[in-house]
């Protein structure tokens, strides 16, 4: 099975082949400081020549549903449904910090993925590895991560974004309890996103692409904004 994942929640974002018995076949970064409307299709074509692969030999394709970048999240998402539908091939969802979380494989400690979600807070959830597993302990939320540290008591894995705007604070509040992820882990990955949508389709768990949207957590600017 060959799966195309798209990851543009952060800034950071990413694409991926991955096959379920070749692994990653290929993967590349998606500078985002050029809006991803203007760069993410040719990455798709660069990474699919690159690659050696065409359209026609993806079996399902797989997209990073947030929370994260509002804009991000549209363009990553109205493009794997482009490619379901132009297609008629499977499209799974797969929310951004439970792919982060499993940048961090197999380890004893809580796992704390945080974006920076503005107006200070975070997105942030709390996972714990068990019986091989990544499994979600707390649910995402935005929270100031005031709130967040007063209910962790650690040792606890810190990464994303918000960990790191918010390092000092986290060290602070938690001491030798907070660990980082190095830098190299700090960004979500397109292909753990292909990997956990791979697990999904063997389940038997695809989405409507019709029905399909963002997992945003709380309303965008716009939406608060509005007066209707």
């Amino acid at each position: 099975m060959r799966v195309l994942a798209l990851e543009t929640a952060t800034l950071a974002g990413s694409i991926a082949i991955v096959d379920d018995a070749e692994g990653v076949i290929g993967e590349a970064g998606v500078n985002v400081r050029v809006a991803y409307a203007e760069r993410l299709m040719p990455a798709i074509e660069w990474l699919m020549n690159a690659s050696g692969i065409t359209i026609n030999e993806i079996d399902a394709f797989a997209v990073s549903v947030g929370p994260g970048s509002f804009t991000g999240l549209r363009i990553g998402l109205s493009t794997a449904k482009g490619f379901a539908f132009a297609t008629g091939r499977p499209l799974v969802p797969v929310p951004t910090l439970d792919a982060m979380a499993r940048r961090i494989p197999f380890c004893r400690h809580i796992i704390c993925p945080m974006l920076d979600a503005r107006k200070k807070e975070v997105y942030a959830g709390l996972y714990k590895w068990e019986d091989n597993g990544c499994r979600e302990i707390m649910p995402v939320t935005a929270i100031r991560p005031e709130d967040l540290l007063k209910n962790i008591s650690g040792p606890v894995v810190f990464l994303g974004e918000g960990s790191k705007i918010y390092r000092d604070l986290i060290s602070d509040a938690l001491t030798t309890k907070a660990c980082f992820a190095p830098e190299s882990h700090m960004s979500p990955s397109a292909s753990i996103v292909a990997e956990i949508a791979i697990q999904k389709i063997k389940q038997g768990i695809t989405t409507d692409p019709v029905s399909l949207a963002p997992l945003y957590v709380r309303k965008s600017e716009a939406e608060i904004n509005w007066k209707g």
